[in-house]
């Protein structure tokens, strides 16, 4: 049941806006408002999202929003360009965890976003009732929000607020990319002088700068920052304390019990300060979680397509787990036996990586070695987490001490990902 909260400067509910009668408010923040809403043309319920940046706008006695004066009307126009273009993108997509926009329109002075409604809760809801999630679930979770995010990176699109709150988690069980009230095209170079939407802990140190590098990284970075929550049960610590003390490492050594290291890996190697460090890309940050697994659409690994699994579904068909229940018992039902085998056989693989790189050794040289180089041990005998292999780093590996000159394609004196995934 949606509770009805009495927001100052919402629409009246009970009011029309076109032909939908707002019922109540799903939530709100600096940049709008969002109402679950009632379609009275094909009688079904909806999500409209209002701009309404609170520093730059008020509402007026007749419902309009306005500028608060004559020096903060040019950056809500522009602000009110940029929702406009977030909602025409957003309704070019039709991926099953990115939140879907239907309708775009204006009116009171204000745009209008109307997306289809999702029966659910947010991830921050879901931490509360299930403080200690597994990893199967949690992957379960990961996986196809990597998938969504990937598509939107391609789209040249961040989402630059990635955080529990903004990760909902449908009835059936499959997440979904919400809120976009951060993203900017990731290719514009334009001034923005609108006041950046920051979350401390989710957000890299990048975004705490208006000339910072991003890119995919940041996002990357908050959404491994989310992870951390996940497996901590604490919310991350800010970025720019980890400047002088960075304890995100050894955090994640203390759930080691509990997490295979190789997913324990991927979190940290997320969350680097550096952005230079952190995977330039999802494929490569995906990589890490599992290797020469991950061959197939996410969607395969939830249903489980080895023997037992329901084909042809999509990912909103097939839940990895019920929310209903949960909500109702605080717990989650325990995945499929099927379920579990086929996480478990992605993540054995990657339970030695950070066992390997927290002991500062390598693996030992064999003659055995397959003659593809794969991500995997890449990120191995990467042991100073740099994104390149250095001489020293593959000392002991005879195949790359004899291949070292010849995988370094460029010749710059190091190895990179790509060179090394390419060789023979």
């Amino acid at each position: 049941m949606v509770e009805i909260l009495n927001y100052r400067n919402s629409l009246p509910l009970d009011s029309m806006l076109l032909e939908y009668r707002l019922e109540s408010i799903l939530g709100a923040g600096g940049f709008g408002m969002t109402y679950l809403a009632y379609d009275t043309n094909i009688e079904k319920k909806v999500a409209i999202k209002e701009y309404l940046p609170v520093e730059l706008a008020v509402r007026a006695p007749n419902g309009a929003i306005v500028p608060i004066h004559d020096g903060t009307e040019f950056n809500y126009k522009w602000g009110l360009d940029r929702f406009q273009e977030e909602a025409r993108l957003l309704a070019r997509f039709s991926h099953p965890n990115i939140v879907a926009v239907t309708r775009y329109f204006e009116a009171n002075g204000t745009g209008y976003m109307v997306m289809n409604y999702e029966s659910g809760a947010s991830f921050s809801q879901l931490l509360k009732s299930v403080p200690q999630p597994d990893e199967p679930l949690l992957i379960g979770i990961l996986m196809p929000l990597l998938e969504g995010l990937e598509a939107v990176h391609e789209a040249g699109f961040l989402h630059r607020d990635i955080k529990p709150s903004n990760i909902f988690i449908r009835d059936t069980g499959a997440p979904l990319l919400i809120d976009f009230g951060a993203a900017r095209l990731a290719v514009s170079d334009a001034t923005h002088t609108i006041t950046s939407i920051l979350t401390p802990g989710y957000a890299p140190l990048e975004q705490y700068s208006k000339d910072g590098n991003q890119g995919p990284w940041t996002d990357i970075y908050s959404l491994a920052a989310v992870m951390f929550r996940a497996v901590l049960g604490d919310n991350p610590p800010d970025v720019v304390t980890r400047l002088k003390q960075d304890g995100v490492l050894q955090s994640l050594i203390t759930a080691r019990e509990r997490f295979s290291s190789g997913f324990l890996h991927g979190i940290n190697r997320g969350m680097e300060v550096d952005e230079k460090k952190r995977p330039q890309s999802v494929p490569e940050w995906r990589a890490m979680f599992t290797g020469e697994a991950y061959l197939a659409p996410v969607k395969r690994a939830i249903t489980g397509a080895a023997e037992g699994g329901v084909a042809g579904r999509e990912v909103e068909d097939t839940p990895t787990q019920r929310l209903g229940p949960l909500l109702e018992r605080a717990k989650f039902r325990l995945p499929s036996m099927t379920q579990m085998t086929s996480f478990a056989a992605a993540f054995a693989v990657g339970a030695l990586a950070l066992y390997l790189v927290f002991h500062g050794q390598q693996p030992a040289p064999g003659k055995d070695k397959p003659p593809k180089l794969t991500a995997r041990e890449f990120y191995v005998l990467d042991r100073d987490r740099s994104g390149y292999l250095t001489r020293d780093e593959v000392k002991g590996d005879a195949v790359l001490e004899q291949n070292y000159d010849k995988i370094d394609a460029n010749h710059d004196g190091r190895i990179s990902l790509e060179e090394f995934t390419n060789f023979p």
